[in-house]
């Protein structure tokens, strides 16, 4: 087992993408259209999950939610807004000062840190990690982590790059190929299938209980699916 999730050269990567983050027109621009997608899967999974009312704008007041991978903090701001009370790690402290910056600015008290989820304590109602387990040491280690930050009756969010040939195509070739996202984003050989990151999941003692795809068309843009061929959300609960 890898002491750390982190690899030096994906934080390398990413922290050097950290100035222009919040640009929807920057190097991260397919994170910002990601991120809405992402948003309402979470939002339905803990609606549905805490029964909570779909129509509240504030649901997670109460809850603590940890945001794994948080970048410069898309997914913890709005987090935030919902009400939960946010803690977000990033291997790369140059997006940490950025999150920070960022939430300060907009008087959002979000709780940053520069490390791997394993040098974490503490547990969490809400955990997610999204598009980090293709970048890391171990990944079955790394969700071993994870499982080991949610709360008794807590929720796992995750989303990643299917390994399918679609996937290969449209992030690899034509996304990084195209400019859209940064060159040296993604590795193929790290990119993982439905079936086997369920596997790690259960292994880490939870259970699925839902998976759903991130698909793209040119009329809808990205969007849910069941079509889970280019990337894919999963939710997970103690087994």
């Amino acid at each position: 087992m890898s002491e750390t999730s982190i690899l030096p050269n994906e934080a390398a990567h990413f922290g050097a993408m950290a100035a222009d983050w919040w640009d929807p027109d920057g190097a991260s621009a397919m994170l910002h259209r990601l991120n809405p997608v992402r948003l309402s899967y979470v939002r339905d999974r803990c609606d549905q999950h805490w029964a909570l009312d779909e129509c509240a704008l504030r649901p997670l007041t109460g809850k603590r939610a940890l945001d794994v991978g948080c970048g410069a903090g898309l997914l913890c701001e709005p987090l935030a807004r919902l009400g939960a009370t946010v803690t977000g790690v990033d291997a790369a402290p140059e997006l940490i000062a950025a999150a920070t910056t960022h939430a300060e600015a907009r008087g959002l008290a979000i709780d940053y840190r520069a490390l791997g989820v394993e040098g974490l304590e503490g547990q969490f109602d809400l955990v997610t990690a999204m598009e980090v387990v293709e970048h890391v040491a171990d990944p079955a280690a790394f969700v071993r982590s994870l499982a080991e930050r949610m709360a008794p009756g807590g929720l796992l969010v995750m989303s990643t790059p299917n390994r399918t040939g679609l996937s290969k195509l449209l992030t690899i070739t034509v996304a990084e190929g195209l400019g859209r996202i940064p060159r040296g984003t993604h590795d193929y050989d790290k990119f993982i299938a439905p079936d086997a990151l369920g596997e790690m999941v259960r292994g880490a003692g939870l259970k699925v209980i839902d998976c759903e795809g991130i698909a793209f068309s040119p009329t809808k843009g990205l969007h849910l699916s069941e079509d889970l061929r280019l990337n894919y959300l999963m939710t997970a609960v103690r087994g």
